[in-house]
Parts: structure tokens; sequence; C-alpha cells
């Protein structure tokens, strides 16, 4: 449970990252901008002649002000998107357009019960707000991500759906903006009750955090710091910055809640004298870890490396000490000092949390888009004049850190003989760390995939027996078989793909069938992941190797049977018995997954044939896999093609892991509704380690009963 919902955390914070990347662009135009048509600014670097009102220069920078802030005022939009985008598992340009709607649709339903209840005039101060001319609640991107968050999830559950033959135009991804819109104009009323009670607790949580003072800073600062190894410091943070947890202020008689949002209306308003720093406590503190902390562990690290090995850490150093100094972008240092010294990373964390302080204690008023380098520090400190910002503590703060930093680290790496760049033992490469090492290493941290060396060289393998990735347009699966389309079907290898473990590959037109088995569900997922990644561009066709097109090679001796523990295995349903080689399946007829019998149903209930554990009950429910108490390996598999139903007619009553008895319903299924749609319901019973036995017999014909002796294996 807990790894669950640490994965869900995980995509959550990577949904944010999307809109986050818009920021820095943002805020470039924002703060050039407002800088630079701010009459104070202009009369302080001596520009009032050059720019003002009326000039070309003045107009373009205007236009840039205005462009920066419309992104920021309209973030709750960008995130109803962009989190929908990051949530969704296919067809995300589909979640886009349902969350731009949905969020439409949900204020518009506000708007229309604030009316009904009296207009903005009978409702509590402060707590309305216009977003995109709808006069609505102040829930800021707390909005958009309540809208991302349940757009994506409609998404991913009926994007696919079926509707009958007279509604299909309204089927598939058209289904989702019209289910989304309908749950949100009811969202949008619940909303209305609702959200006033979470914006009271909202701000009773933010007037605490603002009382927590300095110390309540310092927490923030080091708890940030050390969700970053687990990727969930955006989810930590995003309430602070966007939220009236990090407090709320009047800007030019604005209600403006949240760290950032304070700040940056405060950048464009031609009025501010001095910038929040209740706000910027929560941004400020990077700018001494980032600009001159980190590089001062970097000047330890080079100081502490063999001198034979100093030429090449220097490098690698330098530039992550630049990256970290410019950009705010510290993967490259933190993650190395996290790998080889965990401690380093703890003492770094709890100096992360002093920095935060100190830039609270001074009054540093400087905020950011979301890193904390010279670029924004440039931007929204210097540029605005000390007056408005004391920037100048970022620098006084920094080089005492930078000092600490160093002396810290040196003394831990010489003292604890930590083998940081440069000190490793003799063999090992000389490197610096990233996320994916530590995620390699700990098996925590976002993306984590365990074996995922093994399956990207699967994947590979795969890819190129299909022909390479510009050979797919289409790739999904069923039950036991990744289905394909390719654009050339005579680039395709059955023999390589057979090495991959598939008993078998269908060719039928531009459609491939790789016959894998039940796992075939992570093998696809696995292929999907890896064709995302660089390496998936870089796979070659084996020409040398025989395609489908050409002779199959030469079959290998069968391999030996395994001696195992005979058993009778019961009929799973009451029906007809149809022998394998009538079921109309190639797949299944040919016994490519192994033998067995089927049975047609005349009931819509499926049985344990035996004593065994649920090895996989698959996603759609048309499909189940046993491991019986005596080894045999059972696939059940109700219909032909049923997979296309998307799990529609079919009620599982058990799950996987679950142990069952010989007779226990596993699933039902309404066998009239099936037909309905088009497809058999012929199931089959698969002994898919066939090769462990000497024989896999039938033991019953004509009618059957379920729970009687149907299949032996010997």
């Amino acid at each position: 449970m807990k790894d669950k919902i640490f994965g869900v955390l995980q995509r959550v914070g990577r949904s944010f990252m999307l809109p986050i990347a818009l920021l820095p662009v943002a805020g470039l135009l924002l703060g050039i901008g407002s800088s630079f048509t701010n009459e104070t600014m202009l009369a302080a670097y001596g520009l009032s002649g050059v720019i003002h009102q009326g000039t070309l220069i003045y107009t373009i920078l205007d236009i840039m002000n205005q462009c920066g802030s419309a992104i920021f005022n309209n973030l709750a939009l960008l995130f109803a998107m962009g989190v929908a985008i990051g949530m969704a598992k296919k067809e995300k340009e589909v979640a886009a357009l349902s969350g731009a709607i949905a969020y439409l649709v949900m204020n518009t339903a506000i708007s229309a019960m604030i009316n009904a209840a009296g207009g903005v005039e009978a409702m509590a101060p402060n707590t309305t707000t216009s977003m995109l001319g709808i006069t609505t609640l102040q829930m800021g991107v707390f909005g958009g991500i309540i809208v991302g968050l349940g757009v994506a999830a409609l998404h991913n559950r009926f994007y696919k759906t079926q509707l009958p033959q007279v509604l299909s135009f309204f089927g598939g991804t058209r289904f989702v903006p019209i289910v989304c819109t309908a749950v949100y104009l009811v969202v949008g009323i619940a909303m209305f009750y609702v959200w006033p009670v979470v914006q009271t607790g909202i701000g009773m949580l933010g007037n605490l955090v603002i009382s927590s003072g300095y110390i309540g800073t310092w927490i923030y600062g080091l708890i940030e710091r050390a969700l970053i190894p687990f990727g969930l410091h955006h989810v930590f943070y995003m309430p602070f910055w966007q939220t009236a947890v990090g407090g709320t202020a009047i800007v030019d008689g604005v209600t403006v809640q949240g760290a950032q949002n304070i700040f940056f209306a405060e950048l464009a308003s031609k009025s501010t004298t001095v910038f929040s720093v209740e706000a910027t406590r929560f941004m400020a503190g990077k700018f001494p870890l980032m600009i001159f902390g980190l590089p001062g562990a970097a000047l330890a690290m080079y100081r502490t490396a063999r001198p034979e090995k100093r030429k090449v850490v220097a490098g690698l150093l330098l530039s992550a000490a630049l990256t970290s100094m410019l950009t705010g972008i510290t993967e490259p240092l933190e993650f190395t000092f996290l790998f080889v010294a965990p401690a380093m990373y703890a003492v770094h964390c709890v100096y992360a949390g002093l920095s935060y302080m100190l830039m609270h204690i001074f009054n540093v008023g400087v905020g950011m888009t979301f890193s904390g380098g010279l670029i924004d520090l440039t931007l929204f400190g210097i540029l605005q004049g000390n007056e408005k910002t004391h920037w100048i503590w970022v620098v006084i703060v920094g080089v005492f850190y930078f000092v600490l930093y160093y002396f810290t680290f040196y003394f831990m790496i010489t003292r604890m003989n930590l083998k940081t760049p440069g000190r490793e033992d003799d063999g090992e490469e000389t490197k610096l760390y990233t996320r994916a090492d530590f995620k390699e290493k700990t098996g925590v941290g976002p993306d984590t995939a365990n074996g995922a060396k093994s399956s990207d060289a699967t994947s590979e393998m795969i890819l190129r027996g299909l022909g390479g990735k510009a050979n797919l347009s289409d790739v999904d699966c069923c039950a036991t078989r990744l289905r394909v389309t390719v654009v050339d079907p005579g680039k395709v290898n059955d023999a390589i793909l057979r090495q991959t473990g598939a008993s078998g590959v269908v060719h039928k037109g531009d459609g491939i069938q790789v016959i894998y088995g039940p796992q075939v569900a992570v093998i696809k997922s696995n292929l999907v992941d890896f064709m995302e990644t660089p390496a998936a561009d870089a796979v070659t066709i084996d020409d040398g190797k025989p395609a489908a097109s050409q002779s199959a090679p030469t079959a290998s001796p069968a391999p030996a049977k395994s001696k195992m523990t005979p058993e009778t295995l019961a009929a799973h349903m009451t029906g007809t018995v149809v022998p394998m080689s009538e079921v109309k399946d190639e797949a299944f007829a040919s016994c490519a997954l192994g033998e067995g019998a089927a049975i047609e149903p005349s009931e819509g209930k499926l049985y344990a044939p035996a004593d065994a554990v649920v090895d996989n009950l698959f996603d759609t429910h048309h499909a189940i896999g046993l491991v019986t108490s005596t080894g045999a390996e059972i696939l059940l598999h109700i219909g032909i093609d049923t997979v296309k139903l998307g799990g529609k007619h079919f009620t599982p009553h058990v799950k996987t892991g679950d142990k069952v008895k010989k007779g226990d319903l596993l699933i039902s299924f309404d066998l009239d509704a099936i037909h309905a749609e088009g497809y058999l319901c012929t199931t089959p019973l698969i002994v898919c380690n066939t090769d462990d036995y000497a024989a896999v017999k039938t033991l019953a014909s004509g009618s059957v009963k379920a729970g009687q002796d149907f299949v032996s294996v010997e």
C-alpha cells in the first residue's frame, strides 16, 4: 500500500513539471518587462529619458510584462491541462483538451452558484476572483490540480469506451470530454459548498506557517531538500508557492494567494517598493545554497581527489558547479555525495534549512521561477535593486556558505574516507552520479522499475525483431499476445522474436501477433517505455537474419520432459467441449501457448479447475492465470478477442494472489451481452507449462458440467 501511494505521489510530482517548466520563460518576460517599465527603476538607473511611455522600446517591454503576467494569472488552467497530460497513460492530447473543458465547466458552474446565492457581495471577503472572465471561487492552482487529477482518472478509465452502434461515433477518445463535462458540472456545484470549508482550513494552516517564524522557515528548507532524492519535493513546495498556505496579500487591490504568486504580482505592479519577505522566505534560501554552497562542496571533492585523478575530476566538477551556479540545477552534485555518503547529504539538508532561515532573518525579498541560480538572482534580485530585495545578503551569506561547505565536506571526506569522485578504488570509474544511479542502488525515486536493464535488453531485441521503431504504427496486447501493427511486414524477423521468449508469431497482413503468454502485459509495458528512450532510435534491423518472409530457422530439439506430479483438472465451466484444434483462433488452435481443451459455455460462470493460487488476473477481467498446488500453470481465457471489450461484461470474484479451491467461482460474465457485441465465448483451459509433462489429455467430450473431470496432466 505504501509503495502504491509513493508511486502515485511521484507521478503527481512529475505531472507538475510541465506547467512549472513554463515559469522560467514567463519569469524572464515578466522580470525584464516589469523592471524597465517601472518608473522608480528607470529613474534609479537613469533611463527615464530613453525609456518612457510612447517609445517603441517601452511598448515592447510592456508587452513582455503583460505576456509574462498572463501565464502567471492563468496558472490554474495550465495546471488543469498539464496535470491531465502528465497523469494520462495514453492519448495525452485528448486529456489536455478535456482538462481545459472541465476547468471551464467547473468554474462556470461555480459562477452560476455564486449568482444564485446573491452574487459576489453575498460571499465572504477575499473568497472570490475572476478567472478567464468567469467569477469564481479563489481556488488558485488547487482548482487546476483537482481538475487535472480527476480528468486523468476519467480519461484512463474511458478513453477506450465502446458505445452501442448507433452512438459509436461518440465512443473512444470522443467520450472523454463528454464524461468530463458532465462530471465537472457536478463537481463545480459541489465545490461551491465544499471549497469555502477547505479554504478556511488552508487559511488556518497558512496562519500557522506564518506564525512559525524563523524555525518554520528552517524546517521548510530542510524538508524540501530531504525530499529531492524521492522526487516528491514538487508535491511538498507547491502548496506554499501556489496557495494560501504560503500566505495571502493584496496587490493593487487584488487578493493574491501563494508565495510565488505574491512575488510575481508584486513584480508586475508599478507600486511595489519592497517585496514581501513573508512570501520570498519559501524561495530565497536556495540562492546561497546553489550559487555558493554546492560549488564549495565541489571544491572540497576536487581537493580530496587522488592527484592522478584530479584532472578528470576537475572537468566533471567544474561543469556541475557551473550548472548549479547559473541555473540552480543541482542533481549531478547532490546525487554524487548522496550516492557515496548519505551522511553528507543529511548535513546538506540541515545547511539548506539554515540558508532559508538566514534569508528570512535578513529580509531578503528575492523570488524565483523554479531554480536558485544566478539567472534568477540577476532578474529578480540584482535588477530590482537592493532597496526592494536586499539581495546583497545573498552574496554575504553565500561567501560564508562557500567556506562552510568546503571545510565541512573536506573534513567528512578525509576523516570518513568517503569514496567521492577521484577517490574510488583502482579499476572503478570516476564519475558523477545521477538520480538514475540512486534509483538503481536504493530502488526508490521517480520512475522506479525493478529489472530495468534486463527488460530494456529484451525490449531492444523485440523492437529489432519487429523491424525497428519506425516500422511500428501501433502497439497493444491481449491476454497472451503482443498485438502490433507494422508499416512493412517484410521487416519482421520471426527468429529474433522467438529468441525473446515468444512461443509463436502470427502474421495477418500488417498485423503481427507475438505470442508470449500471460506475462505479455509486462512485456508490452516495458516495450512501450523503451520506445520512449533515445536508445530505441538507435535500434537497427538485423538484415543478416531471416525475416518473416524468409525461410524459418531449423527447429531445435524439444527440451527434455521434467517429471511433474500428475493431476486431474476439473471442467472450468458448464457447456460443450471444443477440441483445442477447433478453437477459432490460430494461437490457441496451434497450441502455441500450451495444450489443453476448450468449452463453449452455456452459462456465464468460470470456476477454478483445481486448488491453486491466482497468479495473474488480467486488467480486462476476461482471462486469469492460475498455478495449481502441484505446479501446473493454467491459463483460462474467456472468449476470442474479448480483450477488446476492455473489461465490459466481466465481473471478477478474486484478485491476484488469492488462494482458491477447486470449484470456486473466479469470474462471472454476461454471456448474451458478449454475444450481442459479436464475440465468441469459447473458453480454452491451457496448460502453459505443457513441456513439463509427458502428456496432456482431454477426458471429456460433448456436454460437460463444471467440476467434472476434464483434463489430465501426466
